[in-house]
């Protein structure tokens, strides 16, 4: 376990430089990961740990933009322990870097609360690009999930609730929706109520204001 403490001059308070933690039970891993990020310019590592549990605690302790985090750790896993820092630190954007591609650990991190997920194999990949993303509260994916099936997941929406919520933001009427779905008008409707109650917003105008606001339609 390491930390670093931010010169007053790279203090988050100024916007402009992104503090984070790694999160990985292999040392090499981290160390790779710190110079990657670190070669970047407003990026720096304010601490490192392998352990889930202890990340809790620092996640508490430094307050970082955005927690790295695997799946896989001693102690609390990687899962369990971006849901607690996302309960504690919910301005934290957690991202999680995993060996794991199968669409079933991508949904669990994003039902955790996580708000990207990044394959540590993927030749791809631009770690300090993902940073930037998520400490922005924007989504980023690799893997089997679409960007719709994110964002549905992160607002507990289905994907056919997407669909109505974006028939309903072009100013369609229900039996519009329907004809347009394939959908009954008790169908819309029910969409639509479970599309308020999700959001917590019960007016129409401010359904669509949201979905703007948000880049969901």
């Amino acid at each position: 376990m390491k930390i670093r403490a931010v010169p007053e001059k790279e203090s988050h308070s100024n916007g402009k430089v992104i503090t984070v933690l790694l999160v990985d039970d292999h040392s090499v891993v981290r160390r790779g990961f710190r110079r990657v990020i670190e070669d970047e310019d407003g990026i720096v590592v304010v601490g490192e740990t392998g352990d889930g549990d202890r990340a809790i605690e620092m996640a508490c302790q430094l307050n970082p933009t955005v927690v790295l985090m695997d799946c896989s750790l001693p102690g609390t896993n990687g899962l369990a322990a971006a849901k607690e820092i996302v309960k504690l630190r919910p301005k934290t954007a957690v991202l999680m870097c995993s060996m794991h591609a199968e669409e079933l650990w991508v949904r669990r991190a994003m039902e955790a609360g996580a708000r990207g997920y990044v394959f540590k194999s993927a030749t791809d990949l631009d770690l300090p690009a993902a940073i930037r993303q998520v400490a922005k509260g924007e989504m980023v994916f690799s893997g089997p999930l679409s960007s719709d099936q994110a964002r549905a997941m992160n607002l507990r929406l289905s994907l056919r609730e997407m669909e109505v919520l974006r028939q309903i933001v072009s100013g369609k009427t229900t039996k519009q929706i329907g004809d347009e779905l394939n959908l009954s008008k008790h169908t819309v409707e029910v969409h639509r109520a479970n599309i308020m109650k999700a959001l917590g917003i019960h007016k129409t105008a401010k359904l669509v204001a949201y979905a703007i606001q948000n880049g969901l339609a």
